[in-house]
């Protein structure tokens, strides 16, 4: 009540003045401090009694989620180590043996593998993909390499279809797969091309997406896991480092979408592939795992890919990252609760850690904490932010993420600092999958450019030079100017060096917002 009286009589006195003002000017200098006191007044009480509660309460939801956040990614690092120090190589804990022909049966005892290259478009990476797949060593006869092709541009049809016949002049049994529409994207593509009558010779199912390079030796290093553990249902080759811990501690893992070996039988008694998000793979994987089917990642193997070259690429590929996640958190939750077959460890590990922690906080948290709540507190001095949540935690995550990759130590700083811009983007996509905004089934293929910057054999692929307005990225820009203000105003009346830290994500945000990122 005090709150809704406080205004009206400002107001009350504010008229007074004016109206004293007009038909006495001698008062003007009296009512002008009047006024000034008055708004000082009420914005003094407005900051007391509802800006400052409301940013600690926010500060103390950050710090809760930092602790929760710090714990996980320790544990994660910890399980990693021990891994590692322990030698507990895939090998070590399942039964693998190297693949051998037999004198009787010949290939016979290989068993059918079905490799998948989903395609849209892929101009500048069809031949490498199709030539990774075909090279790859296992018997001819016992391999279908299967090109599902949605382009919508006739030559790209074209001259995939022309790649796909030199193979099969070449006695490799390649399959070009076309459908009459895109529904589902590659999750429709895939479902298709199951369909097909050869399909079910097949026991493995691999995926390659249409960047990916696998080593000749990939199906004779990852196949013989399958055969001889028929617990488990998928292989996955590295490409990212985070799914060790996963492997490790649950036998599961989110499937990457390529890059795996699949047990059809698992697929099939999974219901296959769907495509009731832009993430079928983790979808697939979500289900498989909730049957009792185990996973293993093989860290020694890993699988050649490309990185989206243009940001704006690569923003689209983090918002299907995110969103897609978050969309099937909303709608696997329940069934996951429900879920008879795993132990109640699991379900917790798969709701907890891999969707609502990792999928869902992680992202949200880091955009609001590093880039608002951060910035915003050096005009709430008030409010303290404890060391341990602004420099130890963040410092010590940092470190073991790096890690893993240690060939890249020395980019650290700059891939935190741009790891907080892609927050933003990760954040937005977050809440468009958990409340099902109007973007939540949006797939644009990522642009992929292959060997052509190396080898300049396709010029006429060269993209037109954009002005500067047309390469600026507004949301980074205005994140840019405001932290910036956030660290000039610390700068000259903090009693802290935040405005370091400050200076340094505004030009993240800044150098992406002009379009100085990427190719």
């Amino acid at each position: 009540m005090v709150l809704l009286l406080k205004p009206l009589i400002f107001l009350h006195d504010l008229s007074l003045a004016l109206l004293t003002v007009m038909f006495h000017g001698e008062g003007l200098k009296a009512s002008v401090d009047g006024v000034r006191t008055g708004m000082y007044t009420m914005w003094s009480s407005t900051r007391s009694t509802l800006i400052v509660p409301v940013f600690t309460c926010l500060v103390a939801l950050c710090l809760i989620i930092s602790f929760l956040v710090s714990i996980e990614s320790v544990y994660m690092n910890l399980v990693i180590l021990y891994v590692k120090l322990f030698d507990r190589k895939p090998e070590k804990v399942y039964k693998w043996e190297k693949m051998q022909e037999d004198m009787e049966l010949g290939h016979q005892n290989y068993p059918v593998v079905l490799i998948q290259i989903p395609m849209y478009n892929e101009r500048e990476v069809f031949e490498l993909s199709i030539g990774a797949a075909c090279r790859l060593m296992w018997p001819s006869d016992r391999l279908i390499v299967q090109v599902l092709d949605d382009s919508t541009d006739p030559d790209i049809m074209e001259l995939i279809n022309m790649e796909c016949a030199k193979w099969a002049s070449r006695d490799i049994n390649i399959k070009y797969e076309r459908r009459d529409n895109r529904n589902g994207y590659k999750a429709g593509a895939l479902k298709h091309g199951m369909r097909h009558s050869y399909v079910k010779q097949c026991n493995y199912l691999v995926i390659f997406d249409a960047d990916f390079q696998p080593e000749p030796d990939y199906l004779q290093r990852t196949i013989p896991f399958l055969i001889h553990n028929p617990e488990l249902a998928l292989v996955q080759a590295r490409w990212k480092f985070e799914q060790q811990s996963g492997s490790t501690r649950h036998a599961f893992f989110g499937f990457n979408g390529t890059a795996g070996v699949w047990r059809i039988a698992a697929m099939e008694e999974a219901g296959g592939w769907k495509d009731r998000t832009t993430v079928e793979d983790m979808d697939l994987a979500v289900r498989v795992g909730l049957l009792g089917w185990k996973f293993v990642f093989i860290n020694d193997v890993e699988v050649k890919s490309e990185l989206p070259s243009q940001f704006k690429a690569f923003r689209f590929q983090q918002h299907r990252w995110s969103c897609g996640p978050a969309n099937l958190f909303r709608k696997m939750t329940i069934e996951i609760i429900h879920n008879q077959r795993v132990k109640i460890w699991k379900k917790f590990y798969v709701i907890y850690s891999f969707f609502f922690l990792r999928k869902i906080i992680i992202h949200s948290f880091t955009f609001f904490f590093y880039c608002v709540i951060l910035p915003t507190s050096v005009f709430v001095p008030e409010v303290k932010i404890p060391n341990w949540a602004t420099i130890y935690v963040p410092s010590v995550i940092t470190l073991l993420s790096a890690i893993a990759t240690p060939r890249s130590f020395y980019l650290v700083i700059f891939w935190v600092l741009f790891e907080n811009v892609m927050a933003m983007h990760r954040t937005k996509g977050t809440l468009i999958g958990l409340f099902e905004g109007g973007r939540v089934n949006e797939w644009v293929v990522t642009e992929k450019l292959g060997d052509t910057l190396a080898t300049d054999l396709l010029p006429q692929l060269r993209k037109p030079r954009y002005g500067f307005l047309e390469r600026v990225n507004s949301k980074e820009m205005v994140m840019g100017i405001y932290i910036l203000c956030c660290a000039c105003y610390d700068f000259f009346f903090g009693n802290a060096f935040l405005y370091l830290y400050l200076l340094m994500q505004s030009a993240a945000f800044l150098i992406s917002g002009v379009g100085f990122v990427g190719t």
